[in-house]
């Protein structure tokens, strides 16, 4: 989403500081939840406080928005998300953002990196300006010129292969939302909702390592790619409870990362628990897929994996970090 967003951004239609509310008026009503516990009767009690400031567009971007994720804690307000199902495969992003507007935020717009639904308020704010649907922007715009032809919000089957599924515990998955081929998912989730494939994921990597363009095709001007891979989260930043169980993913200052315009990037040497470079960029998905790019050295990795225990997605994305910059000579 963050490409898309910026092809916007480059076109004059989006600015980073542009409020969301401009786009998405409900938002103009939102408010804080502060949560507190009752000394006597132990009960926790949430007060709702005015934002400081409007969300903005950059906020959307690097995840200080004030947005969360309901799965990823138990806060009053995360408890709300999953109250109004939040992550409902059969809604819009019209119906998400409506949801949204009547919940109190996690935190103070700008104050806190909380990772979150903001890139999905973000594809619905692409909708909004481009008056497309998501995923018809994504495909006419990013994945069709790009030949990325097994993309999308919908399973396109190529070659006889078909769709990964997680590994389910007592009939159980642990997806966000499960795909079925006969009754695809209605929302084009800008956070969650892509199927894709190594080869397709590759392409898309190789273009950011060239700056935006690939086989003559460019989406984004060299000094987009560098906007977007710089660190946009200032010294003064919090960051939310969820923030260290990203792991090697975790825009921590102590780790030597911060985050972009929708990824996350390498800002210094020696502190980050696994190899890499300065500059490098990274993201991982919920179950446990990983792709990091390191324009020093001019290679990317992608590791399509699908885990449900933390501990072992963590183990891979480490030892894939190891074994490939352990491969490299002079």
């Amino acid at each position: 989403m963050g490409v898309a967003a910026l092809m916007l951004m480059e076109e004059g239609r989006l600015n980073l500081n542009d409020p969301v509310e401009h786009f998405i008026p409900t938002f103009a009503r939102l408010q804080v939840g502060v949560e507190s516990v009752d000394a006597n009767s132990g009960e926790r009690r949430l007060a709702l406080e005015p934002v400081r400031r409007a969300m903005t567009v950059h906020d959307l971007f690097r995840h200080t928005s004030g947005l969360t994720y309901g799965q990823f804690g138990d806060s009053l307000v995360q408890r709300l998300y999953r109250e109004n199902d939040l992550m409902d495969p059969r809604q819009t992003n019209a119906g998400m953002v409506a949801k949204l507007a009547a919940i109190p935020l996690q935190c103070q717009p700008g104050a806190v990196f909380e990772y979150g639904m903001s890139t999905d308020v973000l594809g619905r704010v692409i909708e909004i300006v481009s008056g497309m649907d998501l995923d018809r922007f994504v495909a006419e715009r990013v994945t069709q010129p790009l030949a990325m032809h097994a993309t999308g919000f919908r399973l396109a089957r190529q070659d006889g292969a078909g769709l990964a599924l997680p590994f389910r515990n007592a009939g159980t998955s642990s997806a966000l939302f499960d795909y079925e081929d006969d009754n695809p998912p209605q929302w084009h989730s800008g956070g969650a909702g892509l199927l894709s494939t190594a080869g397709d994921y590759a392409r898309f990597c190789q273009m950011l390592l060239n700056g935006g363009v690939l086989d003559g095709v460019r989406l984004l001007s060299p000094k987009s790619v560098d906007l977007m891979l710089s660190n946009h989260l200032p010294p003064p930043t919090h960051y939310g409870d969820s923030t260290k169980g990203l792991g090697i993913n975790a825009p921590l200052p102590e780790l030597g990362q911060g985050h972009g315009l929708a990824v996350g990037v390498r800002t210094e040497r020696g502190l980050s628990p696994v190899p890499g470079s300065v500059g490098d960029f990274y993201w991982g998905g919920a179950l446990g897929t990983y792709f990091w790019a390191d324009p020093q050295e001019q290679l990317f990795a992608i590791l399509m994996l699908q885990e449900n225990d933390l501990a072992t997605r963590v183990w891979y994305r480490a030892f894939l970090r190891n074994v490939v910059y352990g491969a490299l000579d002079d």
